[in-house]
């Protein structure tokens, strides 16, 4: 029975970091298909006791969808063509920095296609609101389609409205409702979050500890981060993010909700 796009994805990825053991050195595209029919047959009980050096090549159907994967790999900065600078050429093929650094784990969050990336955001925030989450995943689909401006402008969108639920919470509520009112008097998102930044600071020492610890890296900080590439992404200005620019605000995005999240229950 074929296999679907992701599943073969997440096979392939798991070879390639290391996670899963092939019998070729998955450095020819070949040896990977191999590697992907093998991991394939363990998982799935096909491998027969005593067979030693069978190979469970993929059927049809995974090698044509194999071959759109290995090159979306590609275009995505996973992979790179050639072995090393002496030998260029397709079928070799090697990780590039951004997949050392997946294989390194040097990644907080490991993710991969737009699935993984919905995963790992619901891990951290279970109750991230569906609106937020539509841009979060089109910012991811953008990135993997290697349009960064777009998915630059996605995670913009998705940080600011997290901000707006945030101040929409404390305005309907009745305790905090009165020492946060000069923050929807401001006219732009800016200026109510500077507003908000200033009055929250007095309240610091009665937050929770949770709350308290990287709250201005996770909250003040990234959240200008994202709205400065935003913004050069959403004006004309000629400047171009880079796919690890683009990737690193992908993770950062999530540790950001996470605290706009608390803020959030606390405000209640």
């Amino acid at each position: 029975m074929p296999h679907s796009y992701e599943e073969l994805r997440s096979v392939a990825l798991d070879i390639l970091v290391g996670r899963e053991m092939a019998p070729y050195e998955p450095t020819q595209y070949e040896h990977l298909s191999l590697g992907i029919g093998q991991v394939f047959a363990q998982r799935e009980g096909r491998i027969q006791p005593g067979h030693f050096g069978a190979t469970y090549p993929l059927d049809s159907q995974d090698k044509e969808t194999l071959l759109e994967l290995f090159w979306d790999l590609f275009r995505q900065g996973v992979i790179t063509l050639g072995l090393n600078d002496a030998n260029r050429e397709f079928p070799f093929f090697r990780l590039t920095k951004l997949g050392q650094q997946m294989a390194q784990g040097q990644a907080t969050y490991f993710f991969h296609d737009v699935s993984s990336y919905e995963a790992a955001i619901r891990r951290d925030v279970v109750d991230i609101n569906e609106v937020t989450l539509l841009y979060l995943k089109e910012a991811m689909q953008a990135f993997r389609s290697g349009c960064m401006l777009s998915a630059t402008v996605m995670l913009g969108v998705a940080v600011e409205h997290t901000f707006i639920l945030l101040l929409e919470i404390i305005e309907a509520s009745v305790e905090h409702q009165k020492t946060f009112a000069s923050v929807f008097a401001e006219r732009t998102l800016l200026q109510k979050f500077n507003k908000f930044r200033n009055l929250l600071e007095p309240m610091l020492k009665t937050l929770p500890t949770e709350i308290r610890e990287d709250l201005d890296t996770h909250f003040a900080g990234i959240l200008s981060v994202i709205r400065t590439f935003r913004n050069q992404s959403g004006h004309p200005t000629g400047k171009i993010i880079d796919r690890e620019q683009t990737f690193v605000l992908l993770q950062l995005v999530i540790p950001y909700c996470k605290k706009q999240y608390q803020l959030m229950q606390f405000f209640k």
